[in-house]
Formats: structure tokens, sequence, C-alpha cells
């Protein structure tokens, strides 16, 4: 109980601090960063090096509501084909764009439900996408499926254009919290949907979970974690869930009366932890697990694990190119978000525009600051002797906010010439660690908590 007061102390439940999937974060980014920025990036990019490319997909049948996503409800297939041809024509903007003879080293399908697509439209998008930027010959395709969206013939679509690792959306096996979120999923569904998965050869499962969420407890997490390790996922993401109500309206609908509190919500997580540790899987980062032979475990114990807007990956690409709505790219000289609401992205793109509509211009110091949190977020240590080797003297900028995290947070913390480092007790504490290196908070944002 006395660490528990010292890390609520240092701001674990009531600090509402970023999750840091980019730095600067989003609410930073400026209008004066749109399209004309975004094509001369994609422009010069290096063709030698693989691009790695995000695609949203927004649509869902059923809006859950714990979401914070950016999606939208449609009980037809008219809106998502039409969305899939102003798709098609993004592709065509960036094949006028793009430096010829790029390859493309990753490819993430997101949502919303890309699983809503039907076959046809899953060959048509894929192979839309592999004319305009041609996959390297090891390259990765992931996608996130809905359990309960999602059928044989879909998932040999996928399978058929080269899907080689699944994301599924579990959250919880829990039917009262499920209900409380407005998700329904039986265990039978998603464990036909995995072996379906497996006989099509897909190698590489990732389980998506939430803790946080209403009426969940122990004993119910515990049933989640058991049934989850029964599917024998390679990777498991164990999210906090995020009450923002301000951002995601549809969250109004859950109780909040029915949320765990703030030191409730700290077990569960520690809970679940324990038992994906216990049962083989490396620890990676504040929320992710990996079986000890996955690539994620291996970019972890390497040194080579990355940060991105999915979370944890060991993706080596350095540019990552966002399609659809609200997709935010990562190029070279910053960060390019596509417009926001589905509306206004289709606009722009039938009047034959890229969809930029806003975005932030690195710094010096913000890629010495972004490279300071990725270390601090994926290592649990911020590596004094790489930043010199990379940044020169500009890394001794960091001196200051060195000296107040170690005079901070004291012993949960070691700080010497060579790094930081956060022990083991402090690392829940990482993500208010991290925000002590931001250089940019804008007024007026709230974010999620930092437990």
């Amino acid at each position: 109980m006395k660490q528990l007061d010292r890390l609520r102390t240092l701001g674990l439940f009531d600090a509402r601090v970023p999750r840091y999937t980019s730095y600067p974060t989003a609410p930073v980014f400026s209008a004066e960063v749109g399209a004309s920025a975004q094509a001369q990036a994609l422009a010069a990019l290096d063709p030698a090096e693989p691009v790695s490319v995000y695609l949203h997909i927004p649509f869902c049948e059923r809006l859950c509501w714990f979401c914070a996503c950016r999606t939208q409800g449609t009980k037809t297939l008219s809106p998502v084909e039409s969305y899939i041809g102003t798709l098609e024509k993004e592709l065509a903007l960036l094949a006028r764009t793009l430096p010829e003879g790029l390859r493309m080293g990753r490819m993430h399908w997101g949502g919303g439900t890309p699983t809503i697509l039907p076959p046809s439209l899953i060959h048509r998008l894929a192979q839309a996408v592999k004319a305009v930027i041609p996959p390297t010959g090891d390259w990765e395709f992931s996608v996130e499926i809905d359990p309960t969206m999602v059928d044989r013939a879909k998932i040999s679509a996928l399978a058929e254009e080269g899907m080689n690792r699944a994301s599924l959306g579990i959250q919880d096996f829990d039917p009262k919290v499920q209900e409380a979120i407005g998700r329904l999923q039986p265990f039978d569904i998603t464990r036909a949907c995995v072996e379906d998965l497996r006989a099509e050869g897909i190698s590489s499962l990732n389980a998506d979970l939430v803790y946080g969420l209403p009426h969940q407890d122990i004993a119910r997490l515990d049933d989640t974690v058991s049934k989850v390790l029964e599917l024998g996922p390679d990777r498991v993401a164990l999210f906090g869930y995020a009450h923002v109500p301000w951002v995601a309206k549809r969250q109004a609908l859950i109780e909040e009366a029915a949320l765990p509190r703030e030191v409730a919500r700290h077990e569960l997580a520690n809970h679940a932890a324990a038992r994906f540790t216990a049962a083989g899987f490396a620890a990676i980062g504040i929320d992710h697990f990996a079986r000890p032979e996955d690539g994620l475990a291996r970019a972890a114990q390497s040194g080579h694990l990355r940060r991105n807007f999915q979370g944890y990956t060991d993706d080596t690409c350095p540019t990552l190119i966002g399609l659809g709505a609200s997709s935010i790219s990562r190029l070279p000289a910053g960060y390019v978000q596509n417009a926001a609401a589905t509306a206004a992205y289709i606009q722009r793109i039938e009047a034959g525009q890229l969809a930029g509509a806003r975005g932030h211009v690195m710094t010096g110091d913000d890629l010495l600051r972004a490279r300071a949190i990725e270390m601090i977020m994926c290592d649990f240590r911020l590596d004094r002797r790489a930043l010199r080797a990379a940044f020169g003297k500009g890394a001794a900028s960091l001196d200051p906010d060195l000296a107040r995290i170690a005079a901070r947070f004291g012993d949960f913390v070691t700080l010497d010439s060579d790094e930081l480092r956060i022990r083991d007790a402090g690392r829940p504490l990482t993500r208010i660690i991290a925000s002590a290196f931001d250089a940019h908070v804008p007024d007026g944002v709230r974010y999620s908590q930092a437990s």
C-alpha cells in the first residue's frame, strides 16, 4: 500500500497524459501543414527504402460504445463501395506523386471494421494498393478483424491477397461487460474465427483486450484471459479503457458508475499481465505481450522495438503512408493527417487533390524529443550515449528534463551519464515520465488517464 500511495502521489491515478503513439501528438497538428506539404514530402521519398501503408476503413455495422476511433455506422454496403472508389482515386493521386520504384514493406487495414468488406471489395482494394506501391518479397499484411463480421470467404480473400497477420478485436468475453459496452461477441464465434484463420495459413494472431471496462472485476477478466489463452494468440495488446466522452460522444452511453475505480483498474491490469507472463508471454512496453519467438519480442530484446499509431511494432520502415479519412502519414519531414470527417476527405479527393488537412513539420528538437520519448515508452530507458551519437551536442538540451525527472521520481528511476532507467516498480509511471520530455502541451486538450 505504501508503494501504491507513492504512485498515487506522483500522479498515476489522476494525471492525464498522451499515449505517445506519435510525438508531437495529433492535437498539436496545424492546418498550416496540409496537402501541399504532403505532396512535397511524398515526392521526395527515397525509392530504395520500403514504406508502410495504413489504410483506414471507417465503417461499422454496429458502433461499440467504448470505441473512440473515427467510425460511422452503416446498414448497407453502398457507402462502403463508394468509399473504396474514393480510395482508388486517392491511390491514383499518389501514383502521380510518389517516386518510381517505391515498394511497400508493411500494410495494415484498420477501422472501423475492415472485415465489413465482402471478398470482391477486399480483392479490389488490395490490388489497387499493390498496383501503386508493389510489396517487397518479405512484406507483412495485417488486418483488424471483428470476429462477428467475418466469414471463411472473407478470410480466404484476405489470405489470397497476402494477409499474414490478423488482429482480433475481443475486449472482454464476459456477457455483462459486453452488454455494457454495446459489443456482443460470444466466445464460440471468436474461436471459429481463429480456427478459420489458422486453416487459411495465417501465421500470426494478435488479440486486443481492454481493462477498465464497466462491470469488469478480477474474476471476469481472469475468465477472459483464460479464454484468450485457449485461442493461442501470438501477441496480446492489453489497453486501458480511455473514457473520453467529450471526444467520443457514444461513450455517454456507458454508465460511469459501473467503471472500475482507480485502484481496481490498476489491479486489473496487473492481474492480466501476471497471467500472460506466467503463460510464457514476454511483456512488451506498457501494454503488449508476445510469445518469445514472435517478431515483437525479438525486437524488444534487440532494442529495435518501435511505437506508431497502432501501438508497439517491429516495423523498420521509416515512412508510413496513411490512406483514407483521418489517416496520419509519418513522413521524413513530419506528420500529415488526412481530413478527419469522411465527407471532407471525399470532397478533397474528388476535387483532385491529396486529402492532407493538418500536420506538423519536425524541428531538430522535435526529432530529439520524439526519439527520447520512444526510448522511454519502448525500453523503459533513455540511452544518452545513443542520443549523443545521433544528435551530437544537441542531446544535452534534455539534461534539465532528466534532472527534474530524477528529482521528482526518486528511486523509481536511476540516472547516470549513460542512461535514465525506469525501475520495475516505476513502470506504471512510464507515460508520465515520457511526458516530461514533451515540449508541446496544447491548451485545453484533455488526454486519457495515465493508469
